[in-house]
Order: C-alpha cells, then structure tokens, then sequence
C-alpha cells in the first residue's frame, strides 16, 4: 500500500506565442506552490515526480529544493494531448473542454481522448506506484484534467466535469492510497488553503 498525493500545477503564464507544454508558472502559481510546503504529508515525502510541461516541472522543482530530494519527470504524466488546436481563448476552451468531459470517448476538434487520456494517466499512477522503491509519501504533479480522470477511476464515477477541480486557478491535489484497489481519500482540496 502506497500513499500518493496528486498535484494539479498552480496559476501559470498564458502566452498564446509559446507552446501550452511551455508554459511556467506564475508568480502567483510559485507563492501558492510555495504555500503548499506547509502541508502536514510534505515532511514524509520520499519521492516526487511530474510530467514534462514546464509548469509541473517548475512545481515539483519547489517541492524538491524543499525536501531534499530530486524529481523525475515521466511525458506519460501530462496533460490532455490539445497540440492539435494548441492555445485557445478561454471562453472557446472552456466550450471544447465541456465537450471533452462530456463526450469521452470523441476526439474534440483532434484532442485526446478523455477515455485514453484516463487509461494512460491511471497505467502511469500505477506504473509509479508498482515501482517506487522508497518507502515514504508520493508526489506527483501534475495537470487539472487528467486528475479529474484519475480521480473518476479511483472513485468509480463516470467521466464528467463536475468531479474538475476547483476553478482556482489549478493548485489543488487530492490523496490516494495505492494498493490492490486503489481509492481517492479526498476530492480536490487546495494546496494553499484557499478555494
């Protein structure tokens, strides 16, 4: 049995000229990534990983230089694959990302799968899990849709936008325990305290 804390990145800079896998945090995003070192399960963290997008690896970096310890960085952790429409004005992504939750198993405008994003970002939970030799809490961080695709998994719940996290700017996590059968022991709580 594992203990695991998934981590969707905080507030990060919206630059419609760089690439959305580019983007970092913001000011904002590193004060309340900051603000999550004060979380009573950070003390006992034994490993963290994240995705490859510059916002999970500028989260995992503040929660390493703070325990200690080093990160990994694992692609099969990001986002919903959106490089085929790329940066979208909010309302319109919204609009598509109502789309994504709601219709599962369609590709939106030539997004992922909510269906196939899901299966890679629980075999990659799993994968982690089944591999981590340390003996201490699990971070991963990571991104907001996926962790609401692993969050329906865990809890049995069809796929559906209003299991999203807050709409806090992202910054939230929830707790897993890991083991033949896998559950969620929270929904999405702030890292900051701050809904």
């Amino acid at each position: 049995m594992r203990t695991l804390h998934f981590i969707s990145h905080p507030d990060v800079v919206i630059d419609p000229a760089v690439p959305i896998t580019r983007w970092s945090l913001s000011a904002r995003g590193r004060d309340r990534m900051a603000a999550a070192l004060a979380l009573p399960w950070v003390a006992g963290l034994s490993s963290i990983y994240c995705s490859t997008e510059q916002k999970a690896i500028d989260g995992a970096a503040i929660l390493a230089a703070h325990c200690g310890l080093g990160f990994t960085q694992d692609p099969a952790l990001g986002e919903n694959d959106r490089s085929s429409t790329g940066y979208l004005p909010r309302a319109e992504f919204e609009a598509v990302a109502d789309v994504f939750f709601a219709q599962p198993g369609a590709s939106v405008r030539g997004w992922e799968t909510a269906i196939d994003a899901q299966a890679r970002i629980t075999a990659a939970v799993a994968s982690i899990a089944a591999s981590d030799t340390t003996a201490g809490g699990i971070a991963i961080v990571s991104h907001g849709a996926v962790g609401t695709l692993l969050y329906c998994h865990l809890t049995g719940q069809p796929i559906a936008r209003r299991w999203d996290q807050p709409a806090n700017g992202g910054g939230n996590y929830f707790t897993v325990q890991w083991g033949a059968q896998p559950r969620a022991l929270s929904w999405w709580l702030p890292v900051d305290g701050v809904s």
